[in-house]
């Protein structure tokens, strides 16, 4: 039997909202108003690429950038729970969803050696372009009106889970783990022996407390929470 690990990334396997970090590599660690101020609802992987656009125009070039990710915290006990997921890989699989960007997350998991605990990671790609800006595209399109234009984590985890089921691969128990607004949309497709992990003082807990979801919901202040629950499935089988 197999199990499957579900990760969002930003205040969820690292401490902070990568997005915001990266702003650390400006000489003042600010942005200007124009650029702060410009954040408009439901549009802010574009903000993000004015955001980067703005760091490339004033000279910070990829090594800064990613010297400045690979600094990010993770969050307390995430790092052990993926050394555990990455010596325990025949009996568990493991994602991450996250509306970051695939430099950022890749970066930082790399940075920690950690990278070989994550099989696939579902995000916005990122290059760099001729420029040197670092650019960041949708990761797809879809038709869902509780979700960012650019992503629906349900639809990514539903494709996931068909995909693997049509190789043969059934889970015996799925872990969604996240915090925010957007983690709350793949809840609503697991089933009742899967668990759905919103951390503590965040907003997935709260509208989980308002939505019914066929899942067991396990909140989490930290990875050792994660890790008890994935251990007692485990060890049940």
């Amino acid at each position: 039997m197999r199990f499957l690990m579900v990760f969002d990334f930003d205040h969820t396997l690292v401490d902070e909202n990568s997005d915001l970090w990266v702003v650390r590599c400006l000489p003042d660690g600010r942005l200007p108003a124009s650029i702060e101020n410009s954040h408009r609802g439901g549009l802010w992987m574009e903000y993000m690429c004015r955001v980067m656009k703005f760091i490339g125009d004033q000279g910070i070039g990829p090594d800064r950038i990613r010297s400045v990710m690979e600094s990010i915290p993770f969050a307390d006990g995430m790092a052990d729970l993926l050394a555990f997921i990455s010596e325990n890989k025949s009996a568990v699989d493991c994602i991450v969803i996250s509306d970051a960007n695939s430099l950022f997350i890749n970066w930082v998991l790399q940075a920690a050696g950690l990278g070989e605990a994550v099989d696939k990671v579902f995000t916005n790609p990122a290059a760099f372009n001729e420029a040197g800006h670092m650019e960041v595209r949708r990761h797809h399109s879809h038709d869902c009106s509780k979700c960012p234009p650019n992503i629906c984590k349900r639809k990514v985890l539903e494709r996931y889970l068909s995909e693997r089921a049509e190789e043969g691969v059934r889970y015996e128990r799925v872990f969604y783990v996240g915090d925010g607004s957007n983690d709350l949309c793949p809840s609503f497709c697991l089933r009742a022996q899967d668990a759905v992990m919103p951390r503590r003082d965040f907003t997935l807990l709260k509208l989980l407390r308002e939505a019914r979801v066929a899942a067991k919901v396990v909140p989490w202040s930290s990875g050792a929470d994660v890790l008890q629950e994935l251990k007692a499935s485990m060890q049940s089988e």
